[in-house]
């Protein structure tokens, strides 16, 4: 009896220990099949319902559906019509609200697989002829690209389709689609980014990174997919280098605080996000978004607040291919009228 005295102080030390570390977190899985897949955001059935605080592991496909097996299958021939951009999910929030924020910060995204896929696809891309900018003229070929994942040099290899040039590029994985359920009973294409969220192509939705998503619905139904290994400003191709990858995602919940548009922070940065055509009004979104937020939040003068954001700001074009635009606009944290934590420090605990 004795020594079972001796061991229950130790047993809820330790359980206090695993808890203040963060290391007694809920944890689900979810490695969705095919079948599983969805290719649109909205009024699906929940795959499981979670808990704020809740750790997410799962996997998404490429945006090829998994259809592009090897560098000579075209996208065109192979994946089915409107198949583009599989997504993971829904995950349904317990206690999400309309006029809350879902918080999802992304712990990890490998790949899945020892290759990534870029291409082109006629009618698509930000210099090329497309259904918006219609342009009398033949259409580029359909081309593929067959990039080697090294993971112990974290590099992806870039090989010219023609001649023997190879180049070895850093990693940077990002998930291409993160979003919520949209607002007004819609359904939106698994390509579209919107005020939701969805496909915002935007890198720095990565590992070490918390994204703000405003829900509209009730369990605000959290959807991924669309990964890419390597992405450059614009994704002017229309395509990163694309990946099936496995992600680890910590979601939380902000009751009774409302935001119209995506946001995300990290140790450095507030971003807003705009996503819209014309690019003009991408850019419009992002920048009034992040002048209200630092007037908002930090008790700014709303004109102050628009003299500072147009001091420090840094703007991104994270892609001009979409059937909206997205932007991107970065505030640096030491230049906040005060150094509060954001949202009441969720970042920095969700790390």
């Amino acid at each position: 009896m004795s020594h079972l005295k001796l061991r229950i102080p130790a047993i809820l030390f330790s359980i206090f220990c695993l808890t203040y570390m963060g290391l007694a977190e809920e944890v689900v899985k979810y490695f969705p099949k095919p079948g599983d897949l969805k290719y649109t955001y909205g009024q699906h059935k929940p795959v499981m319902k979670i808990k704020p605080g809740t750790v997410i592991i799962s996997s998404t496909e490429d945006c090829y559906d998994g259809k592009v097996k090897k560098p000579s299958d075209k996208p065109s021939e192979v994946v089915d019509l409107w198949h583009d951009n599989p997504l993971t999910g829904p995950f349904y929030i317990q206690g999400a609200e309309m006029g809350d924020i879902l918080a999802v910060h992304i712990r990890k995204i490998e790949p899945a697989r020892s290759h990534g896929i870029s291409s082109y696809t006629p009618g698509f891309g930000a210099i090329t002829g497309t259904e918006y900018t219609a342009i009398l003229e033949s259409p580029l070929p359909e081309l593929v690209w067959w990039y080697e994942v090294d993971k112990e040099k974290g590099t992806v290899k870039y090989k010219a389709l023609q001649g023997d040039l190879t180049i070895d590029i850093p990693m940077k994985p990002m998930i291409g689609c993160l979003g919520v359920a949209p607002a007004k009973n819609e359904w939106r294409w698994s390509v579209t980014p919107e005020a939701y969220g969805g496909n915002m192509d935007c890198p720095e939705v990565c590992a070490g990174n918390t994204i703000y998503l405003p829900v509209s619905v009730p369990g605000a139904l959290l959807y991924f997919g669309d990964a890419h290994l390597v992405q450059g400003d614009g994704e002017i191709i229309g395509y990163g280098v694309e990946a099936a990858v496995n992600v680890e995602l910590k979601v939380d919940l902000i009751k009774g605080k409302k935001i119209g548009w995506p946001r995300i922070e990290n140790d450095e940065y507030l971003m807003t996000l705009g996503m819209y055509r014309p690019l003009e009004d991408a850019f419009r979104i992002a920048t009034k978004d992040m002048v209200l937020w630092i007037a908002e939040d930090y008790g700014l003068d709303m004109m102050d607040s628009y003299q500072l954001v147009s001091q420090v700001m840094k703007a991104e074009v994270s892609q001009m291919v979409d059937p909206n635009y997205t932007i991107l606009v970065k505030f640096p944290k030491k230049y906040l009228p005060e150094q509060k934590p954001v949202f009441g420090g969720l970042h920095d605990r969700l790390k």
